[in-house]
């Protein structure tokens, strides 16, 4: 028998408003950066800002008592305990108590006069074949942005990958930041439709479900024989929207490879991803990259072969 706990009203609004960032940081979370959210390295389908969690995978979310209530699988008074501190009468950081923000309208960075910085942060960084890169290019689905800081002092530039809907108007957007040094930024941009991010459609039968557009393209550029035939979707995260949007648009397509992360994320993601395919009717398989992704697998080749032509040499 569940023992009642009362709470006051105040000690049930304090507990869900807790940030849910420092919250599981002090848990031992970690997190990762997703534009202004965060993202759980241990469940990349789930997002946190303030004291809002989003699960991308069930399209589900809520405030931080329900949050801890279903990720830590404990009850009610358990949760609100566990969020006031609990036993050790630990306090967490209240979230910011901004009004909420409305719903931000989808649009493309601004464009720059060229791809200078792209072509050598994916070709020369990351290895991608330059006419791949190209390709996406002249498709206008990968272009180089310039955007000011707010003060206006600063320019930051991105490549963003483009996602289009079926009319040919983009509705979604991931920008990945062009700097080599430090941890880069990358982030979808506000407003987009996450069933619409980075894909090409080909004419087979087959699609390759990645994480991230590098990955993507660094697949391609492992495998480049008759890439153009088959279809691409990079969930830009790891909700399934966009792949199964993939199989409603392209009713061709029977079989499914699922080339997600090779870490304990991806797998977890793969076997959600797998089962849904399952109840549509495709067929499916996984593809493990060697390494934690694709663009390391290529990455980590480019200089194995580079170390063994010297010793030939």
């Amino acid at each position: 028998m569940t023992t009642y706990v009362h709470f006051t009203d105040e000690q049930k609004y304090l507990a869900n408003n807790v940030d849910l960032a420092d919250f599981l940081t002090r848990q031992g979370e970690k997190l990762i950066a997703s534009g202004r959210e965060k993202r759980l390295a241990s469940d990349h389908s789930i997002t946190v800002r303030g004291n809002e969690w989003y699960d991308h995978a069930i399209e589900k979310g809520g405030y931080a008592i329900d949050f801890v209530r279903q990720f830590y699988n404990i009850s009610f008074p358990e949760a609100v305990t566990m969020l006031l501190g609990g036993e050790q009468g630990q306090s967490y950081q209240p979230s910011d108590q901004k009004k909420q923000e409305p719903k931000k309208f989808f649009a493309l960075p601004a464009t720059h006069t060229d791809m200078r910085r792209v072509y050598a942060y994916l070709v020369k960084s990351r290895l991608i074949d330059r006419e791949v890169v190209s390709f996406f290019a002249k498709q206008k689905l990968l272009y180089e942005s310039c955007e000011k800081s707010k003060d206006g002092t600063k320019e930051y530039h991105n490549a963003v990958f483009v996602g289009f809907d079926e009319n040919g108007i983009a509705r979604h957007a991931h920008k990945r930041g062009l700097y080599t040094e430090g941890k880069g930024f990358k982030g979808n941009v506000d407003g987009g439709l996450p069933q619409y991010s980075f894909h090409y459609n080909g004419t087979d039968n087959m699609l390759f479900v990645f994480e991230a557009p590098i990955d993507m393209l660094s697949y391609i550029t492992l495998h480049p024989q008759n890439w153009q035939h088959h279809n691409y979707v990079a969930l830009c995260g790891v909700g399934g929207q966009a792949m199964m949007k993939m199989l409603e648009l392209n009713p061709q397509i029977q079989e499914v490879s699922l080339c997600l992360d090779n870490d304990d994320a991806g797998h977890k993601a793969s076997e959600r991803l797998e089962n849904q395919l399952v109840e549509s009717g495709c067929q499916c398989r996984r593809l493990i990259s060697q390494e934690k992704d694709w663009n390391d697998d290529l990455i980590n080749g480019q200089q194995q072969q580079s170390n063994f032509e010297m010793k030939m040499s």
